[in-house]
Order: structure tokens, then sequence, then C-alpha cells
């Protein structure tokens, strides 16, 4: 397990998820991706699958059943990162719209 995660929430950005999670990958070999997609119709967890086989063990895919927002997306996404035992996560979005300068909330507070 890896200390930091990055979440990215997506509905329909079956177009720009490759470029994000790559550029993110490209700068940032150490980390890992949680994608919360929103059971977009365009069909972006697909496209996260196929590069689930380039980044083994480094992305995750979680489908929720519903459109239910940004807001509840990153909620759903910190829980996982809890769970999961992460000590820094990150946000950014599925648009395209990446800033290496990411600012981390410690989950672990000493």
């Amino acid at each position: 397990m890896n200390d930091v995660l990055i979440i990215i929430p997506t509905y329909n950005e079956k177009e720009n998820i490759d470029k994000i999670i790559k550029s993110i990958f490209d700068l940032y070999n150490d980390i890992n991706i949680l994608v919360v997609d929103d059971s977009s119709p365009d069909q972006t967890s697909s496209k996260v699958i196929e590069l689930q086989t380039i980044y083994k063990e480094q992305l995750y895919l979680q489908i929720r059943k519903n459109k239910s927002g940004l807001g509840p997306a990153y909620i759903h996404g910190f829980k996982w990162a809890i769970e999961k035992d992460y000590n820094f996560i990150s946000m950014t979005n599925g648009g395209c719209y990446f800033f290496p300068d990411f600012d981390y909330i410690n989950l672990k507070t000493k």
C-alpha cells in the first residue's frame, strides 16, 4: 500500500480520463489513484478498467450506481481511503485539469 491516494470523481469523462491518469503517473509513479465513477453512460469505467492493466496495483475504480454528484463522490473516495489505511489523499477532477502541485490532506494525525 502506498501512502498517497489521488481521488478522481468522473461522469462522462471517457475522452479525458486516460490523459489525466497518464499525466499523473508520468509525474508521480509512487502514488495510487482512485477513480470514483457515477455509472457514466459513456463507459468511462471501461476505459479505466483498460488502464488498470497498465497501472496494476496503482489504479483503482469504484463505480457508484447513480449520478450523485461531485461532493458525494469525494466523500466516497475519502471513506475508501480511510478504509484502505492511506496516510494522505488529494483530489483532482476527470476533466483533464491537472495541477502537479497537490495539496494533500493528512489522514493520520500524531
